[in-house]
C-alpha cells in the first residue's frame, strides 16, 4: 500500500481532510457535525498520513504529543462550563455573546468552546492510538 502514487498524494489529502474536519466542527449544533465528528475526520487524516509517510512526519506535523492535545481539549471543554456558574445558571448552560468584529456581527457561544474541546480530546486519543499501532506494525 505504500506506492509513490499514495505517498505523493497523502500530505495534499490530508491538508483536505483537516480543513473539511474544521468546516464540520464549526458548523455545529445548527447543523448535523461538531466535534465528535470533525475529529474523527482529522485523526482519520492523520491515520492516512502517517500510513503512507510513517510515524515521525506525523509527529512532526502535529508539534505537540497527541495525548497533550487531548488533556488540553479535555481541560477547554471542562472550562467552557465555568462562565455558566459565573452566570448562576446550571453548569454547562449554552451563554451566547454576538460581538461585532469589522462590521459583522459573530456568535460566539459556550458550546462551540465545548465542542472544541470534544474536536481535540477525539483528535488526540484517536491519533495516539493509530501511531502506537503504526509503531508497532514497524518494528
Amino acid at each position: 500500500m505504500n506506492t509513490v502514487i499514495f505517498r505523493t498524494i497523502a500530505p495534499y489529502f490530508t491538508s483536505l481532510m483537516v480543513l473539511f474536519s474544521i468546516f464540520v466542527l464549526l458548523r455545529g449544533h445548527s447543523e448535523p457535525g461538531g466535534g465528535f465528528i470533525g475529529g474523527l475526520i482529522a485523526a482519520s487524516a492523520f491515520a492516512i498520513y502517517g500510513i503512507a509517510c510513517g510515524v515521525h512526519p506525523v509527529r512532526r506535523a502535529l508539534f505537540f504529543h497527541p495525548m497533550a492535545i487531548s488533556a488540553f481539549g479535555l481541560t477547554l471543554a471542562a472550562a467552557s462550563g465555568l462562565p455558566s456558574i459565573a452566570e448562576r445558571v446550571p453548569y454547562l448552560t449554552g451563554l451566547w455573546v454576538f460581538p461585532t468584529i469589522g462590521g459583522v456581527e459573530l456568535a460566539l457561544s459556550t458550546p462551540l468552546v465545548f465542542d472544541i474541546g470534544v474536536y481535540l480530546v477525539v483528535v488526540g486519543a484517536i491519533t495516539s492510538i493509530a501511531l502506537a499501532l503504526e509503531e508497532r506494525e514497524q518494528l
